[in-house]
């Protein structure tokens, strides 16, 4: 595991900056049915250990499902992560980040709902979205 890193960040139009320490240099890819109609396709994540807010005030939370949430901005409506609500896990959008040319794509999540109009060229670990509610999902 590698050092964590600060990585800055914002939505389009600037009202939600914020910092993220980030240790893997690795991103993920969400092919869920949530995911593609709340990012408009693929959303592309990495996992983030810590984010600090400038201000909090556009930051608009979505609460998905019974154990996530989804935040994005309240202005531009730009997609800005996905969290767990008991904190144990933030999935940051890294199209947000100013920088991030050194993540690797490592993981492909529900890929059972990948649609057939698109493959990805590189060799990841894939999940299907029962193996992925198994890892994350609260016991019922």
């Amino acid at each position: 595991m590698s050092e964590a890193e600060n990585f800055a960040g914002s939505c389009l139009c600037g009202a939600v900056k914020f910092t993220a320490q980030i240790a893997q240099r690795e991103m993920a890819v969400c092919h869920c049915s949530m995911c593609r109609k709340w990012s408009g396709g693929m959303f592309f994540a990495a996992e983030a250990e810590r984010i600090t807010f400038e201000d909090e005030a556009q930051l608009g939370v979505y609460s998905s499902s019974d154990w996530g949430e989804r935040c994005f901005c309240k202005t531009c409506g730009t997609t800005l992560m996905w969290r767990g609500k008991d904190g144990s896990h933030t999935a940051l959008a890294v199209p947000t980040l100013d920088r991030a040319p050194e993540f690797a794509l490592t993981t492909q999540i529900f890929i059972d709902e990948k649609p057939e109009a698109y493959d990805l060229a590189q060799t990841t670990n894939n999940l299907t979205g029962a193996e992925v509610f198994a890892m994350f999902a609260p016991p019922n």
